[in-house]
């Protein structure tokens, strides 16, 4: 029986540290196949993962929870059937909702494999942040975890802390928290946490249910209606994320910051694709860069006025001293590194509303 872990998590928020200690403490010597799911033009975390040899099926064409929905499915069968594998780890598109990923799992019909986990990695850092701005996403991953890891509790106050657990608390309250740092917990803990049996159980059924009508029973099509009596079902299925009926942060730009406010209410009561409200601006490049330029860019990055919401860049490039530069930045936090080298230069900037053109000039590419 092959077991499905999903380790969700928004932009940035750690899922690949977590992930990368999973692998070589908790889940060593299993046959492991880990699915990545990276939205964007460009694969980046293939370069990096690759450091720990780990096997890796990239699908960069789109976001699995949204776009290859149908087509992730017919891909978890196959590696299922010819790998039969003793765990699979899915590790999905930070800005994707856990709920369809959860929901792709479930319609694979898998006869020989069960979800074992559904971990959401949050940054305690970022969480009011990323819950204001772009909460129909961020706010579907905690609704439809089992376990809820906040990151970075070693990078933050008693106050952050409990106010990110009380925002938290609010969408889901009977997953299990694990507020203490990953180094401070063995591994046994960890996967007790991950693998609570009640708390997944009850979330794969809050999942059926917000898939049934209210007045027919039957289940929902996202995104089109099913072809009943007029005025049977009327709205219902436009309301499929029921707890989000509140005013759409999604596309505010407000850097907490920054003081920057710039508000475009609007009732939502759609169901958003990743596609709609984020944009992804990838490039592969033969130029240098020095680590000084590199920081300098991701400082620039900060000025959501003339770039657009950054919520995460990242990329491999070549140095000026012939050694190769890894950077990865998020809101207020950016790591530039010497790491192995890449076939070739790669970026990455994924946000919303981003303005491509002025981004380019920034990385003179």
């Amino acid at each position: 029986m092959t077991k499905i872990d999903i380790v969700s998590g928004f932009l940035g928020a750690g899922k690949t540290t977590l992930i990368n200690r999973l692998i070589s403490e908790a889940y060593k010597g299993e046959k492991l196949v880990l699915i990545e799911n990276e939205f964007g033009e460009i694969g980046i975390d293939g370069g990096f993962l690759q450091e720990s040899g780990i096997q890796i099926a990239e699908m960069n064409s789109g976001c699995i929870c949204c776009s290859l929905v149908g087509d992730f499915s017919e891909a978890l069968k196959k590696v299922v059937l010819d790998y039969a594998p003793d765990r699979i780890l899915i590790e999905p598109s930070g800005v994707g909702k856990l709920s369809d990923v959860t929901k792709a799992v479930v319609a694979a019909e898998l006869d020989n494999a069960v979800i074992n986990s559904a971990v959401v990695v949050v940054d305690v850092n970022k969480c009011k942040m990323y819950m204001k701005n772009f909460g129909e996403f961020f706010n579907d991953q905690i609704e439809h975890a089992s376990c809820i890891y906040f990151s970075h509790t070693d990078k933050t106050t008693d106050t952050k802390l409990s106010e990110a657990v009380q925002l938290v608390r609010a969408h889901n309250a009977s997953a299990e928290l694990i507020t203490t740092p990953a180094d401070k917990l063995s591994i046994e803990a960890l996967k007790d946490a991950f693998e609570k049996r009640s708390t997944l159980e009850e979330q794969l059924k809050k999942l059926a249910e917000e898939e049934l009508c209210p007045v027919c029973g039957h289940h929902h099509e996202h995104e089109h209606h099913h072809d009943h009596t007029e005025g049977e079902c009327h709205e219902h299925h436009h309301h499929h994320e029921h707890h989000h009926h509140e005013k759409c942060d999604c596309h505010e730009h407000e850097h907490e910051h920054h003081n920057h406010e710039h508000h475009h209410d609007h009732e939502h009561h759609h169901h958003h694709h990743a596609d709609e409200v984020f944009t992804s601006w990838g490039k592969e490049t033969v130029k240098k860069y020095s680590v000084d330029k590199i920081a300098s860019i991701l400082k620039a990055l900060e000025n959501s006025e003339k770039f657009g919401f950054i919520i995460r860049a990242k990329g491999i490039v070549e140095g000026e001293n012939g050694q190769w530069i890894h950077f990865d930045y998020v809101p207020e936090e950016a790591d530039v590194r010497n790491g192995c080298s890449s076939t070739i230069g790669k970026i990455c900037v994924i946000g919303s509303k981003i303005k491509e053109h002025e981004i380019s000039e920034l990385f003179e590419v």
